[in-house]
């Protein structure tokens, strides 16, 4: 797949904002139906935050694979869709819309136009970055690499000691995934329940009973202690002022990822907590022929999990064929009858 950005302006049959995994799984979908896609995403790389925050995280609910890593899943996804030719704009943020169903104009930073019949919203949470722990001295340890939000390779972190501080899913997970690998791992969190897939805390409970892992609980973040950006310890307290010092080269914060849907809030969507409201039976938003998947999308029931955000590519799709073609009925048949049949270019 190739970079367009020199034959501005650009059209297509969808545009979908966002290139995550949902994003990327929503062209498949399309494509099989035979709309044309056109993926726009800030990043510089396809994968949203699986690429940008976490390519060695292990996913393991994606249907009838026990295990992959989140880099791995992203060059799936573009294997898949590779036959239906999408375009595809990165390093570019949709900042202007404008139209109505059937024909939509979106306008990126860097001035090109794209027209498009629908626009499906992929974009996660829109854009983001860490929520950072309110630490003296942090920002010459987050420079020095010894304080990290997110893992990219694993064999860096090969012999050291990590602290782990967070309860959710991003930091039992590594906390699981780095046993042989680390020296010591220390998991923090400020209490004993954790925000996180039950089998997981159920793993990391059984892990820190053969002393794979360490929990300290109930305590939070203290203090950095180290020189010149070289991490030496961290520094934890409990709610009484009890103190403990956490021999450490490595600090891994998991709180979280702070978002902000950018110019899209503007759009005149129905929004809920920088969410878009859909109609689940569709997918599509307040605004007729805008439709939202993923993490984005928020109704009764919604599971913000990769899996949902396949299903929803699919149903959105299926919303937005009768847009494009709509005096055609859509007699659907199974990717086991019709096989993939590429888009030419």
């Amino acid at each position: 797949m190739q970079d367009h950005a020199n034959k501005p302006p650009f059209t297509a049959d969808v545009a979908i904002i966002g290139a995550g995994p949902a994003g990327l799984f929503a062209v498949f979908e399309c494509g099989m139906l035979k709309l044309r896609a056109i993926v726009i995403d800030a990043l510089e790389a396809l994968g949203g935050q699986c690429t940008a925050l976490y390519p060695e995280k292990p996913i393991y609910d994606i249907p009838a694979i026990p295990r992959i890593e989140a880099g791995g899943l992203i060059d799936a996804l573009e294997r898949q869709i590779a036959p239906f030719c999408p375009q595809i704009l990165l390093g570019r943020r949709v900042e202007g819309f404008s139209g109505q169903r059937g024909a939509f104009v979106l306008t990126t930073d860097r001035g090109e136009r794209v027209a498009a019949k629908a626009v499906i919203i992929a974009a996660g949470a829109g854009a983001f970055g860490p929520n950072r722990p309110p630490l003296a001295g942090l920002a010459a340890f987050e420079a020095s690499g010894a304080v990290q939000y997110y893992v990219r390779d694993r064999e860096a972190l090969r012999g050291a000691r990590v602290v782990i501080a967070g309860g959710g899913d991003s930091a039992l997970d590594w906390a699981l995934a780095l046993r042989g690998i680390a020296e010591k791992i220390y998991l923090v969190h400020r209490r004993a329940k954790f925000r996180a897939a039950p089998e997981s805390a159920a793993q990391a409970t059984a892990a820190a009973a053969r002393g794979e892992i360490e929990m300290v609980i109930p305590y939070q973040l203290a203090e950095l202690g180290g020189t010149d950006g070289r991490l030496e310890a961290v520094a934890v307290e409990d709610l009484n002022g009890t103190r403990r010092n956490l021999p450490a080269d490595r600090l891994l914060a998991f709180f979280g990822l702070a978002t902000d849907l950018g110019p899209i809030a503007g759009w005149g969507l129905d929004l809920a907590q920088h969410h878009v409201r859909i109609d689940p039976a569709t997918c599509e938003s307040s605004i007729p022929g805008v439709f939202a998947i993923g993490d984005v999308a928020r109704y009764r029931g919604k599971l913000k999990l990769i899996l949902q955000g396949f299903s929803e590519a699919a149903m959105a799709a299926h919303a937005i064929h009768p847009i494009v073609y709509p005096n055609q009925a859509l007699h659907f048949e199974y990717s086991t009858t019709t096989g993939v049949a590429p888009l030419s270019p």
